[in-house]
């Protein structure tokens, strides 16, 4: 398990844009697997939606993405870079997700050559796929 501090230490993303609490499991440069816990008092509530707060799926794709940069940064190669978006494929939402909700986040990395990159991720609530789709990132 790694703590915030242990995760502000591989990614570069801090409050109020560090979309993840903690992390589970970590296999540098293959595997992460991360929660967020949403929480009602997060600024994008306000107006998304009033009387009925749903979470921006770009956001959840955001805690995908760092779930994945915490995969792919955690590698000594790769310590101290930033890795960016550089596509999104395959993104399906199934599923709302609101205020008490844990996001258990998923990213595995199933192609990298060179600097370029895909992750395979999976957002879930109580076992239930809410997000799931295909991350391409560049190392810089």
């Amino acid at each position: 398990m790694l703590d915030i501090k242990q995760i502000m230490e591989i990614i570069p993303q801090r409050a109020p844009f560090l979309m993840i609490d903690i992390v589970e499991e970590l296999t540098p440069g293959k595997t992460c697997t991360a929660y967020k816990n949403v929480c009602i008092n997060e600024p994008h509530f306000e107006g998304h939606f009033p009387k009925n707060p749903i979470m921006p799926g770009v956001l959840i794709v955001e805690s995908l993405a760092q779930t994945g940069a915490m995969a792919i940064l955690s590698k000594e190669e790769n310590k101290g870079k930033n890795a960016l978006f550089a596509g999104i494929d395959k993104m399906r939402f199934k599923k709302q997700v609101v205020p008490g909700d844990t996001l258990k986040l998923e990213v595995s990395i199933i192609k990298q050559k060179g600097t370029i990159g895909i992750g395979e991720a999976i957002a879930s609530v109580n076992g239930t796929v809410v997000a799931k789709g295909e991350l391409t990132f560049a190392i810089v």
